[in-house]
């Protein structure tokens, strides 16, 4: 299935001001539309009421000389000092002033255009006949021929009822608005260039860091665990690429000692098969005598249980550290553990003349794996026998502090040089470096030392005194001394 291309970071930056930006302005000339309508309908009710109040007290004037202003005026001044009147509040208010009769038809007007042959409507006369003032935004239902502001208002014409309109144009409104919307336009276009450029500069400053991380990915993704992204940018970023470093150096380690380990076990392996192999083929072509068979397939029965030996740890390494295997803690004595190794290597221990010192069995209860700790003892006295000269000594003591027992197997021997002590717990390691035949071991005995008493929840550490002794030192967790310790 085709993958849908995704926006870059600059396009969803842009457009997401571009959109706030808009929507905010679309907002804003929206309050700004709705309140300055608000503002100028109430100003020219204000106002219109002024001029309302004024024509009113003008037509009573006339209505007290007995003039019905109702009907047509005959005297031609006096008629003329009316239309005056109205057309004084015409030009210094700029609106149109007209009477209408009960019928609503206009009898008296300030600016004919302005009105149409249609009569106000019954509703609105009926609004006014209940003595209340009118006013509106509209055509007054069709009487006035544009959209105008209009107050009403009944009046006394004299000798009948007669209605007072004042009415203002709202295009003045309408231009202020459409100048405003203008000006908000002007501004929104360049405020949406000014966000433009800004988000340009704010995405390149965030993106290149995200662009150096990315293509450093890439290089991690093709094999190169050199790649390394720079700290720089913004915070996040910033830990977001020491994040990417960790983990690139991380996998480097790991490549490094994965290519380190199969040479290693290239190299052990090659090494007895190499000799099997030659001295079978010696036999074979009578290189080799057949009186010395005997000895000889000795040696190659030793290779062959090398191999053996070796296949299982490397399955044990494979099986603890994937966590396949299932710690079994329980409370047992760990005396017990010692003195039962101690007694599997008696034959060699007496063959080595090798003196035990220390070994006084009491009850330490630990809790742990029975099987795990017995592996650990066991690699650790296997390489003390290894290593321990004729007439020399191990020595055992367990000792009980905070919580943790601390078990320590030391021999006497030549011990480790000081540079190799930090590596050797790691895997196939080995003082001797030729690796040779007799180089004896694998070297990952105790890389399984570590492992299993990581597992039971200690530490372990060596300590050596080149040409005197070597002593390995673990701990295991206390078990509740109530508990029954079992084997």
């Amino acid at each position: 299935m085709q993958r849908k291309r995704s926006k870059s970071i600059s396009k969803e930056i842009f457009t997401s001001t571009a959109l706030i930006l808009l929507l905010s302005l679309t907002l804003m000339g929206g309050v700004l539309c709705a309140l300055s309508m608000a503002y100028f309908s109430q100003e020219r009710r204000t106002a219109l009421t002024s001029v309302l109040d004024a024509s009113t007290a003008l037509s009573n004037r006339f209505a007290a000389m007995g003039q019905d202003i109702t009907k047509p005026i005959a005297d031609d001044a006096l008629r003329e000092n009316i239309e005056n009147g109205f057309e004084l509040f015409h030009t210094s208010s700029d609106v149109t002033v007209f009477v209408a009769d009960e019928t609503g038809h206009a009898l008296l007007n300030t600016q004919t255009d302005a009105l149409t042959a249609t009569p106000v409507p019954e509703d609105v006369l009926d609004v006014l006949d209940a003595g209340e003032d009118y006013f509106e935004q509209g055509t007054l239902g069709g009487t006035l021929a544009t959209k105008h502001y209009v107050a009403g208002r009944r009046i006394d014409g004299g000798q009948a009822v007669a209605y007072l309109f004042v009415c203002a144009s709202t295009q003045s409104t309408y231009r202020y608005l459409e100048d405003s919307l203008s000006v908000i336009c002007i501004s929104a276009i360049c405020i949406l260039l000014l966000a433009m450029i800004v988000s340009m500069l704010l995405t390149r400053k965030i993106t290149a860091p995200i662009e150096q991380i990315s293509a450093a990915a890439r290089q991690l993704g093709s094999g190169d665990f050199t790649a390394r992204a720079p700290v720089n940018g913004c915070e996040e970023l910033a830990e977001f690429a020491t994040t990417f470093n960790n983990m690139a150096a991380r996998l480097q380690t790991i490549d490094n000692a994965r290519g380190q380990f199969m040479g290693n076990i290239a190299h052990e392996l090659r090494t007895p098969m190499t000799s099997i192999k030659g001295f079978i083929d010696g036999m074979l072509d009578d290189t080799i005598p057949e009186s010395e068979y005997k000895h000889y397939l000795a040696i190659v029965s030793q290779e062959t249980g090398r191999l053996a030996r070796l296949v299982q740890n490397m399955l044990d390494i494979t099986k603890l550290e994937s966590g396949e295997y299932k710690v079994q803690a329980r409370s047992f004595n760990v005396w017990d553990t010692l003195t039962d190794v101690v007694l599997s290597d008696e034959r060699r221990i007496e063959d080595g003349k090798i003196d035990i010192q220390g070994l006084e069995p009491g009850r330490e209860p630990v809790f742990a794996d029975p099987d795990l700790v017995h592996q650990v003892v066991y690699n650790i006295v296997d390489n003390a026998i290894k290593f321990t000269p004729p007439d020399g000594v191990i020595r055992f003591q367990v000792v009980h502090s905070s919580g943790m027992v601390y078990v320590s197997i030391e021999n006497t021997g030549d011990g480790i040089a000081p540079e190799a002590l930090p590596f050797v717990f790691e895997r196939f390691y080995k003082e001797d470096r030729s690796r040779g035949l007799n180089t004896r071991g694998s070297g990952l005995g105790l890389h399984i030392c570590k492992v299993l008493v990581n597992l039971s929840g200690g530490q372990i550490k060596a300590e050596s005194e080149q040409g005197k002794w070597c002593r390995f030192t673990f701990s295991l967790p206390a078990a509740d001394p109530r508990q029954p310790a079992g084997r």
